[in-house]
């Protein structure tokens, strides 16, 4: 896995962290001493006098991880309060997202850890900073790549411009996920959507996960 995988999304809401839970565990039951990584999270709530990433928080629970503060700051070192993209948290918080930091952080975690799970935030081409998108970090880390997209309609569109936005960037694609993020049937309109996405993108379908509550 080249030290980890990194869990990407057609936009924002579609199950990257459920994903990302479910990944991670998987491989801690299978064995492997794999941890989470959320290198850049909004919409975060004060706890004890610091800011929790609610992403990173559901995932390490999910897997059973018990983490340090210390550790956490590695897997989520850069957090901010407003829910929005996070060059606009970054920027109302009067911050900027070091890339250096973030690529040190990983580092640190690869270094004590047989794997890293990668989540990002948003979609592929969602602003990190004044001219860095999330691709510019997916680049940086050069990990396999994820997608998670939801089947539902619209779905084609957004699925393809993603898939095609990575591809040039000359990432490794190791397949698509389709998470069924709201309530609702998995009828025709989404089987023809995974199967049309599956053709005309020559992309590898991993799976398909159902509606949770």
């Amino acid at each position: 896995m080249k030290k980890g995988i990194f869990i990407a999304g057609t936009d924002t809401g579609v199950g990257k962290t459920f994903v990302s839970a479910i990944l991670l565990s998987s491989l801690r039951k299978a064995g492997l001493d794999a941890v989470p990584m959320k290198p850049v999270q909004t919409g975060c709530v004060s706890r004890k006098g610091r800011l929790a990433a609610p992403d990173l928080e559901f995932i390490l629970r999910f897997a059973g991880i018990k983490a340090t503060n210390a550790e956490k700051e590695l897997m989520c070192p850069f957090r901010f309060k407003p829910a929005c993209s996070p060059h606009l948290a970054a920027a109302m918080a009067g911050k900027t997202i070091s890339f250096d930091r973030i690529l040190r952080s990983f580092r640190k975690l690869a270094g004590k850890h047989q794997a890293v799970i990668v989540e990002g935030a948003g979609g592929v081409l969602v602003p990190i900073g004044r001219n860095k998108t999330m691709l510019d970090l997916m680049k940086m880390l050069e990990l396999p790549i994820i997608l998670v997209a939801r089947p539902g309609l619209g779905t084609i569109n957004h699925t393809l411009l993603s898939v095609g936005e990575i591809r040039r960037a000359g990432l490794n694609l190791h397949g698509v996920i389709f998470n069924q993020a709201r309530r609702g049937r998995h009828g025709i309109i989404e089987k023809d959507n995974i199967a049309t996405i599956a053709r005309l993108g020559r992309v590898r379908i991993l799976g398909c996960i159902p509606f949770h509550a």
